[in-house]
């Protein structure tokens, strides 16, 4: 029985762990969200988007951004999904700005559930400087409908540009 404890232990400490947001606690009341895409443009900013925060609840919305951002490359055919039941799910949406190098992210860390609210927390955990080519990350996926405000809290890192 010890050994079935041992081999335990540290699989929940990691799993404890890598829930952590920025500031190293654990979040308690996070909504599970799904991946939709994450990755990055390369049209040098030709898509005409801009670094923001978005929050989609329709389906015209949804098809103008993918139709944006495929303005360039059909970025799109890497997405897990584009038919989106908007009357289940609103998609969440982040994007950086455009780098001036490869190997950044722009990443949804934690989606926190609160009393009045929904906090999004977005953070590069990639700060690039890998390659020469012009990118724009992004990442998108989509949570429950929920009626409540979403507040997106942002912790760029403006390294190597």
């Amino acid at each position: 029985m010890k050994n079935f404890i041992y081999l335990i232990t540290p699989a929940l400490m990691l799993a404890m762990t890598s829930f952590s947001g920025c500031d190293g606690k654990v979040p308690v009341n996070s909504i599970s969200y799904i991946l939709i895409g994450q990755g990055a443009l390369f049209g040098a900013g030709e898509e005409g988007i801009v670094r923001q925060n978005l929050v989609i609840t329709d389906d015209v919305n949804w098809q103008n951004l993918i139709n944006q951002m495929n303005t360039r490359n059909n970025v799109s055919d890497s997405f897990t999904e584009t038919n989106i039941n908007f009357s289940e799910y609103m998609v969440i949406a982040v994007f950086d700005k455009v780098k001036g190098n490869g190997g950044w992210s722009i990443d949804i860390t934690n989606i926190d559930n609160q009393t009045n609210q929904i906090v999004v927390t977005v953070t590069n955990l990639k700060t690039g400087n890998v390659s020469s080519v012009i990118t724009q990350p992004y990442h998108i996926v989509k949570i429950p409908v929920n009626n409540k405000e979403i507040i997106f809290e942002t912790f760029y890192k403006n390294i190597g540009e």
